[in-house]
C-alpha cells in the first residue's frame, strides 16, 4: 500500500492542473454565461380558495399555463400534519360538510386512478400532500397532456374543484387511491 506523502504526490499534477483550469475559466473573475432566450413563465389562469368543512380557510391553489401546459400550484394551510391526497375534481361546487358537490376525479379520458395503477390515471390525480407540524404544505404539478385537450376539462361549463383527502392517496386503488374523506375544497375561479 502506497504511503500517504505517496499518493498525495500523485496527486500534486492533476491539483495543480485543475486550480489552472478554473483561473483560466474565470479570466478576470467574471464569468461568462452563454446568452440565450428567455423562458415564457406561466401564467395564472385561476385560482382557488380551500376551505376546511366548518368555513375555516385552508390555503389556495392557482392553475397556471406555460409553455409546456398547465400546472397546479398549492400552499394549504391549517391542515392536519401528515401527508393527504390531493385532486381535480369534476364540478366546481364544494358544499360541506363532505364536498361531495365536487364529484369524482376529473378524468375526461375514461382511466382508472392512480400513476402506479396500469389502467390509470385520472388527469385529476396529483401528487401527495405533506404538511408538516405547523399545518402548512406546498406542491407543484405539472398537469399531464396538451393544453388543447387540458384546457376544455378544466374550464367547462361546470367548472373544476381542489379537493385535499384525510389520507395518502396509495396512487392505485380504483377511483380514489383510499384516500378518504375529503378535509378542504375549493372552486377554481377563472382569470
Amino acid at each position: 500500500m502506497a504511503s500517504l506523502s505517496h499518493r498525495f504526490r500523485l496527486l500534486i499534477p492533476t491539483l495543480a492542473a485543475c486550480g489552472a483550469l478554473a483561473a483560466c475559466t474565470q479570466g478576470d473573475g467574471m464569468k461568462s454565461t452563454p446568452t440565450s432566450t428567455p423562458t415564457p413563465k406561466a401564467q395564472v389562469v385561476a385560482n382557488a380558495s380551500l376551505m376546511t368543512a366548518s368555513g375555516a380557510s385552508a390555503g389556495t391553489a392557482e392553475l397556471l399555463q406555460g409553455p409546456n401546459g398547465y400546472m397546479v400550484h398549492v400552499d394549504a394551510k391549517g391542515l392536519p400534519a401528515g401527508v393527504h391526497g390531493i385532486h381535480l375534481h369534476t364540478t366546481g361546487k364544494c358544499d360541506a360538510p363532505g364536498f361531495t358537490t365536487a364529484g369524482g376525479h376529473l378524468n375526461p379520458m375514461g382511466h382508472q386512478h392512480g400513476a402506479d395503477n396500469p389502467m390509470g390515471s385520472h388527469l385529476g390525480d396529483l401528487t401527495n400532500l405533506t404538511v408538516n407540524a405547523n399545518g402548512m404544505g406546498a406542491l407543484d404539478f405539472a398537469l399531464p397532456g396538451m393544453t388543447d385537450m387540458v384546457g376544455p376539462a378544466l374550464f367547462d361549463a361546470d367548472g373544476t374543484a381542489l379537493v385535499i383527502h384525510a389520507a395518502a392517496d396509495d396512487y392505485k386503488t380504483d377511483p380514489s387511491g383510499n384516500s378518504g374523506a375529503r378535509l378542504a375544497c375549493g372552486v377554481f375561479v377563472r382569470q
